[in-house]
């Protein structure tokens, strides 16, 4: 397949999970691939795996909640490849498990810098350069959690239902531009993160398999 072929996207929180299975996807269907994450060693994997199967990719180190860390990000794919085409904004956290009246001012400056701040300011420079490329589509990584409240995770689930928002109001902004803007919301899906919550709630991951009717959690190459 070459879907994307010539195309430019970049994928944040590329080095692991889902956004790792998306940077692979992407670059198998043809696209230059940019890669954003905090983990260099992860990023780095994810580039070499590409280039030895005859794609193109670059890593660049970068946290999504300092704005100078994105900006210069694009700027790569811009500098490097000459534009941006397609953005996976993939790159979150789940933060600690707790009923909320014990959940700390910490835990919630972190998740919603990163899931909330973090994505903003991960749109509001995809966006500008994709108003100069004069068209680019959007995939914001969102949460069932951002549709449905669940009990022990409540500023996991409303930072994502901030990206639900944001996803929603920059649709709204930008299509007559010629930028599609959509939002993804899996379920439990087998990543670091899922792994974590399990860890913390005692159970194994595939234990998560009884809150879906298809009776498994997900892959994350179905997500991309």
């Amino acid at each position: 397949m070459a879907d994307f072929d010539g195309q430019v996207a970049l994928v944040t929180g590329g080095g692991t999970g889902i956004g790792r299975a998306t940077a692979l996807a992407f670059a198998r269907d043809g696209a230059k691939v940019v890669i954003g994450n905090r983990n260099s060693e992860a990023g780095e994997s994810v580039v070499n795996v590409t280039k030895e199967s005859g794609g193109e990719a670059s890593f660049l180190r970068a946290d999504v909640a300092v704005e100078n860390d994105f900006k210069v990000l694009v700027d790569l794919a811009v500098s490097k490849y000459g534009r941006l085409d397609a953005a996976f904004n993939n790159a979150g956290i789940g933060g600690l498990s707790g009923p909320l009246a014990e959940q700390t001012n910490e835990n919630y400056d972190e998740v919603m810098g990163t899931n909330v701040k973090g994505l903003w300011l991960s749109m509001k420079y995809e966006i500008q350069a994709m108003l100069k490329a004069g068209a680019g589509a959007i995939v914001n990584n969102s949460s069932v959690g951002g549709l449905l409240g669940f009990a022990g995770v409540g500023i996991y689930s409303a930072s994502k239902h901030a990206v639900m928002g944001l996803t929603k109001s920059g649709a709204l902004e930008y299509s007559a531009h010629g930028i599609r803007i959509n939002a993804v919301n899996p379920a439990v899906i087998r990543t670091p993160m899922a792994e974590g919550l399990a860890r913390t709630r005692k159970v194994e991951t595939d234990d998560f398999a009884s809150f879906h009717s298809i009776g498994r959690i997900g892959e994350p190459e179905e997500v991309a």
